[in-house]
């Protein structure tokens, strides 16, 4: 059993080692678990995942290994709600147990489940009581606060934890790396984002502990304190955000992203801009893109130094004529002098460090709508699926020039 969960940790991509295994069975010869199986479940973990982001691997692996409990089905928020107020009713006597118990008899755990399925799929509203539908109270296999012998618990409280059951649970897949990115993620990627240095302004104010010790056994013994300028986060940032039309499906991704960098209050200085679809002459102060509160794509290239790093956030989905032709842009009354590409090759070439993060998962970007466009702006700026991987491969990215 122990061989076959190592297997299927590596199988469901956990980066398990032999010196790790290892230290788990020393473990385990150690009487750590205290023969229980939930505590087995913690303690493996804590010895063979090194990341927070392998827990929703762990937890698939481990309910695997431990009872095949597949991925539990998706259950939608309105089915919580009808679950939310259970109606109590009177238990069932002996004979009415042993009748609900043989109507599962033939039933094994995939064919109940399938069932369980079916159910939902025809539900349409809230049920209390009754011996068939998801709901509270009642005779039905399926929901909580009620009574039979078998079947499957939705909701409600749970009277019989297990480490299997909370495996099953799987309340780790916001951790993974394949999956969209939310504040937390966006947080830690871009804590990465640092360049330390102690060139600021001001007077030292932090004691170098090591040089005053060095200073006091030099002078006799007199304290002699030394003291350093802290060392602060040097980098600056360049943030522009596409936002309406094809962008509107992506409006909490992109507040996640906002509220994490503007969260990094260790970041020099932080502009942030939003545009249309592409950046022509104009970078706007806010998401209504009035021209009253703008600042000319010009006047932000002359004032701020090429060390700023510049992160463009947006699907580069667009007519091709936005991106390739001069007066392109979709707005009204509105021109652009030159097309939308070469404004951005402008903006390469100024910012040393520059990556476009792209909303549109990176399988969809050769067939997408905008498919054409998204491989054009790939040309010109280095680009990165809005993912944690793709973030933190954007971040390490922009470590290094060019």
């Amino acid at each position: 059993m122990f061989t076959r969960f190592f297997f299927l940790l590596r199988a469901y991509g956990v980066p398990v080692t032999i010196t790790e295994w290892m230290m788990l069975m020393v473990a385990l010869s150690e009487g750590l678990a205290l023969s229980s199986l939930e505590r087995f479940y913690s303690l493996a973990r804590s010895i063979l995942v090194k990341s927070e982001t392998f827990y929703d691997q762990y937890d698939q692996a481990f309910a695997a290994c431990f009872e095949g409990v597949e991925t539990p089905v998706e259950i939608a928020d309105e089915v919580w709600d009808w679950l939310a107020d259970p109606l109590a009713l009177p238990g069932l006597t002996e004979s009415e147990r042993r009748t609900l118990a043989a109507l599962l008899t033939d039933l094994d755990l995939e064919a109940l489940q399938k069932l369980f399925e079916e159910r939902l799929a025809e539900q349409d509203e809230a049920h209390h009581g009754g011996n068939r539908w998801v709901g509270t109270g009642g005779t039905s296999p399926f929901g909580h606060s009620g009574v039979h012998p078998g079947g499957i618990r939705v909701g409600g409280e749970s009277r019989s934890r297990s480490a299997v059951k909370v495996a099953g649970e799987r309340r780790y897949r916001g951790y993974r790396t394949d999956v969209k990115v939310g504040v937390r993620q966006f947080e830690l990627a871009l804590r990465r984002l640092r360049q330390l240095t102690s060139r600021n302004e001001g007077l030292p104010d932090e004691l170098d502990l090591d040089e005053t010790v060095d200073e006091t056994a030099d002078h006799g013994g007199r304290l002699s304190l030394v003291w350093h300028k802290s060392r602060k986060n040097a980098v600056r940032v360049l943030l522009a955000m596409d936002v309406g039309g094809s962008m509107h499906p992506y409006i909490r991704l992109c507040s996640q992203l906002f509220s994490a960098v503007n969260s990094q209050t260790h970041f020099r200085d932080l502009q942030t801009f939003y545009f249309h679809n592409c950046i022509y002459d104009w970078l706007y102060l806010d998401t209504e893109m009035s021209t009253r509160r703008a600042l000319s794509t010009n006047r932000v290239l002359h004032e701020l130094p090429p060390d700023y790093k510049l992160i463009i956030v947006g699907d580069a989905a667009m007519a091709p004529s936005e991106l390739l032709s001069r007066n392109g842009i979709v707005w009204w009354g509105s021109s652009n002098e030159q097309p939308g590409i070469e404004w951005l090759r402008r903006l390469r070439r100024h910012f040393d460090h520059a990556v476009w993060l792209n909303t549109i998962p990176q399988e969809q970007w050769e067939w997408a709508y905008g498919a054409r466009t998204i491989g054009l702006v790939h040309e010109v700026m280095p680009m990165y699926e809005l993912s944690l991987d793709g973030l933190q491969a954007a971040v390490k990215k922009l470590m290094v020039a060019r």
